[in-house]
């Protein structure tokens, strides 16, 4: 038999069903021998959706496959989960890339297809408990960012006003901020008695607040400040309630868990909150859920971003066969773009990961540290540029939580100087080899005597 001999493709999954997502109707695909009519569409509507799952139990199908159009694909996926059917969310460019498709068939036969012989990768999707928790993070997060562009028209209003108060208060969300804001907005203009809410720990005296206060109160300008004012208060109050519900999908996922028998130490100098983080105790349920395993012993990992990387991906990082794998998928691995057979660009593809965006994020705060991770960015930034710095020092922090997730290992920092000396050991090295490549050696040079007293 000659090596060169086309291998046939083997059935993987003989029980698949192929379905093109669409905002209007939906249209399914099984395989030809399970029914008289093996493409049909459906509608969108709820009832629609489970007249859908019935006819595909009726049919005998196991596992689906589908692409992720949108957010249409949603509701029919959870229907599919909870009815027992192995769901496969596959990318629209995945199976737009395979060759071989004939322009007779629709796109749900197409998927029907790819997925019988197994030629169809699943995205990502955490458990249905993490799904839970995920929906609420990333709503808290958008809620967060409203009320950060309402901070933006306070701040504007009180510019058009030429009351300058930016100028003396670090943060007009502050307890004097409020305090004065809420002052102007209920009528009090008297730039004095508008100092006089300063909190004792301002840095700024009641003089200097005074004079950046006073302004021209103009009634529609004032107006405009009240409901920006509003609408803040009330995405603080839907803040509130949605972290209230992030504490108990927590407390439901810890009581699923084992209690580990590693205790929490207390949370490190430097890993201050921030002032949207929320106000409940983050570590204790997290330290739980993922067996033992404190994140914020990362460098740059603080509470919060803890909280949006389980909230992301969960504790088990079984579906990423190695770290590499897992860096891909954050999107903070090298591109491997190639041109018969030479690397044509490194640059890394266009693509929106939140996991990869948090540690992005939290590498540029790693360089202001004394930990190792902060050595390899400040060495790298000099080198390359702060902006290759953030993202293989992001990098360096994937692999770091995907051993910790994966192995049950804490997180072990040998230090800024251990760092510079280990750097400094294969730069010698290196050096040495080269040398002696070009018929030179290496010696070290004498140490200067020390001068006479």
């Amino acid at each position: 038999m000659s090596s060169n001999k086309r291998r046939k493709l083997q059935i993987c999954h003989p029980d698949a069903a192929g379905i093109d997502i669409g905002s209007r109707e939906h249209w399914v695909a099984v395989p030809e021998d399970r029914d008289a009519e093996t493409v049909r569409p459906f509608g969108t509507f709820t009832s629609d959706l489970h007249r859908l799952v019935d006819w595909l139990a009726t049919c005998g199908v196991k596992t689906v496959a589908m692409e992720s159009t949108g957010v249409y694909w949603v509701p029919l996926y959870e229907i599919l989960e909870e009815r027992g059917f192995e769901v496969l969310l596959v990318n629209a460019e995945h199976v737009r890339n395979v060759p071989g498709r004939k322009s007779d068939v629709k796109d749900c036969g197409w998927i029907q297809e790819l997925h019988t012989y197994g030629l169809l990768r699943a995205s990502f999707r955490p458990s249905a408990e993490i799904a839970v928790l995920r929906a609420y993070v990333r709503q808290r997060q958008m809620l967060v960012e409203s009320a950060a562009r309402h901070i933006q028209h306070m701040q504007k209003a009180l510019m058009l006003m030429n009351i300058q108060v930016h100028h003396v208060l670090t943060d007009i969300t502050g307890t004097t901020g409020m305090r004065i804001v809420r002052g102007l907005v209920a009528g009090q203009h008297d730039p004095n008695e508008l100092a006089a809410y300063r909190d004792a720990r301002c840095s700024a005296s009641r003089d200097e607040i005074a004079a950046a206060l006073t302004g021209n109160y103009k009634t529609e300008h004032v107006f405009a400040l009240g409901q920006a004012l509003s609408l803040y208060d009330a995405y603080q109050k839907h803040l509130q309630e949605c972290d209230s519900r992030i504490e108990q999908q927590l407390a439901v996922l810890a009581k699923s868990t084992a209690r580990p028998d590693q205790t929490l130490r207390k949370l490190g100098k430097g890993k201050r909150e921030g002032k949207d983080a929320p106000k409940f105790d983050i570590r204790s349920p997290l330290h739980q859920i993922t067996g033992g395993i404190d994140l914020t012993d990362v460098p740059g990992i603080a509470s919060t971003t803890a909280l949006n990387v389980i909230a992301e991906v969960g504790s088990d990082m079984g579906r990423w066969p190695t770290e590499k794998h897992f860096a891909s998928w954050t999107n903070l691995a090298p591109g491997t773009t190639k041109t018969g057979g030479k690397l044509k660009t490194g640059r890394r593809p266009r693509a929106k990961n939140r996991v990869g965006y948090l540690l992005r994020q939290a590498a540029m705060s790693v360089g202001r540290t004394t930990s190792a991770l902060g050595a390899f960015y400040r060495r790298l930034a000099a080198r390359c540029g702060k902006a290759k710095a953030i993202v293989a020092t992001a990098r360096k922090l994937a692999v770091a939580i995907y051993h910790m997730l994966k192995e049950g290992r804490p997180f072990c920092d040998i230090g800024a100087g251990a760092y510079e000396a280990s750097y400094r050991e294969r730069r010698v090295r290196s050096l040495r080899s080269q040398a002696k490549a070009l018929g030179f050696e290496l010696h070290a040079a004498p140490e200067a005597a020390p001068a006479a007293t």
